[in-house]
Order: structure tokens, then C-alpha cells, then sequence
């Protein structure tokens, strides 16, 4: 069971900033990325002035941890600590500049997963919550919850094959791809649910239509920062 974030983490309490952040969290084939870009679009088509930014896209540490990964070279604790760097040089560069402008920025992946994926791979939950303290809180975080078989499906059907750390191959699991996917996997999915109340995260069952998920998450959208949208339009 990991600590709980105390008052002085990032996390914990709002950033106080005129923008607004939306997160976007889920394990692979869980449609996250899908729900995120018709957000983005929706937004914009409201005036709203959006920034996107995802995961491990950073090109401070993109070449290395390419480079890891290849060979694989990376303990857990590295593929942790690469993933930290590039979420600060990202929250630096990506985040926070559009934020102190007013935009909305939107984040496919977050800090969280990496407390998901670390925790999965046998880092100390604890650990790796104080490693992203400087995180902020985002204003809405989204959930996308989706059975492993159901992801594994769709990430089937949209590619020959799983990706080698994607399926936590690195963790000894399983010598079977698939079969270590789905092990790997439910271990992030189980730490999703167990930081759902933790950090208060807006669930979106992930198995229904996807227009049915959109409005789901526009309705959110309203509730929580309506008056950007109205704004905007």
C-alpha cells in the first residue's frame, strides 16, 4: 500500500494558475489517447486555446531511453528516474508556459503513470511519489478503465505485435508475451484503481461507444471548467 501524498506534495493542492490541465490516464488500448484528441478538437472548435503534451516525449532523455530500452538496460529504478527527467523537463517546457498563458493543456499520461507502471515493476510505491513532488495538481484527471482482455484486443487489431516493454517483458513475468502483457498490465490496473480515490480521478468506462465517452467527459468538462469553454465560444 503506498503513502499517502502529504500537503506539501505538488499533487495535493492546487496549482493557482490561470490555464486549466486535463490528464488523460489509462493502461495501453484502454482508447485514452483517442478520447483525448476528440477533446482537443472539441475544445478548439469552442475558441478554447489548447496545448498537448504526452508521455516520454521529451528529447532530453528520448535518445537514451531508447537507447536502454533497445539493450535493455534499464533497472526499474533507471526506466523510473529516465521517465521522471522527462516529466520535468516536459512539466517545464510543455506544461507550465501554456498554463501561465490561460490555455488548456492536455496530457496524455501523467504522473500517475508512473506510480501505475514503477509500483508494477516492483518500485517502492512511496518512492517514487516523493521522486514526483514537484508534479502539480491537474484540474481534471480522466480514467479510462478497460479489462486486459479488451485492450489486448484492440492493441491486436491495430498491430501485429505487443511491445516488448509495454507487456513488462522486462519484469520476468512470463516468457510469453501475451500472457506476461496481461499479468503486467493487471498490476498497473490494480494501482489505478487504488489511486482512483487517492487523487480523486473522473472514472470513464472505457468499454462503451466512444461517442458515449465523449460526452461523458465533455459533460466533466463542464461541470469542472465550464466557464473556459463558455469563454472561449
Amino acid at each position: 500500500m503506498a503513502k499517502q501524498i502529504d500537503d506539501k506534495h505538488g499533487l495535493a493542492r492546487d496549482h493557482g494558475l490561470p490555464g486549466k490541465l486535463i490528464v488523460v490516464e489509462g493502461i495501453d488500448g484502454s482508447g485514452k489517447s483517442t478520447q483525448a484528441q476528440i477533446l482537443k478538437q472539441w475544445l478548439e472548435a469552442h475558441n478554447v486555446p489548447v496545448f498537448f503534451t504526452e508521455w516520454n516525449s521529451s528529447p532530453l532523455v528520448k535518445k537514451a531511453t531508447r537507447r536502454g530500452k533497445k539493450k535493455n538496460l534499464l533497472t526499474p529504478t533507471t526506466f523510473s528516474l529516465l521517465h521522471a527527467t522527462d516529466f520535468a523537463d516536459r512539466l517545464s517546457y510543455q506544461v507550465l508556459p501554456p498554463l501561465k498563458a490561460g490555455m488548456v493543456v492536455i496530457a496524455d499520461r501523467y504522473a500517475y503513470t508512473a506510480f501505475g507502471r514503477d509500483t508494477a515493476r516492483g518500485v517502492d510505491p512511496g518512492w517514487v511519489r516523493d521522486v514526483y513532488h514537484f508534479a502539480i495538481k491537474p484540474d481534471i484527471t480522466y480514467y479510462f478503465k478497460v479489462p486486459i482482455q479488451v485492450a489486448l484486443q484492440r492493441l491486436l487489431s491495430a498491430r501485429t505485435k505487443i511491445k516488448f516493454h509495454e507487456a513488462g517483458m522486462d519484469t520476468g513475468l512470463d516468457k510469453d508475451i501475451v500472457r506476461c502483457f496481461e499479468l503486467f498490465q493487471q498490476k498497473v490496473l490494480d494501482e489505478y484503481d487504488r489511486m482512483t480515490s487517492e487523487f480523486g480521478f473522473e472514472v470513464i468506462d472505457a468499454t462503451l461507444p466512444i461517442t458515449t465517452q465523449q460526452i461523458m467527459v465533455r459533460k466533466i468538462v463542464m461541470e469542472s471548467i465550464g466557464d473556459v469553454v463558455r469563454r472561449g465560444a
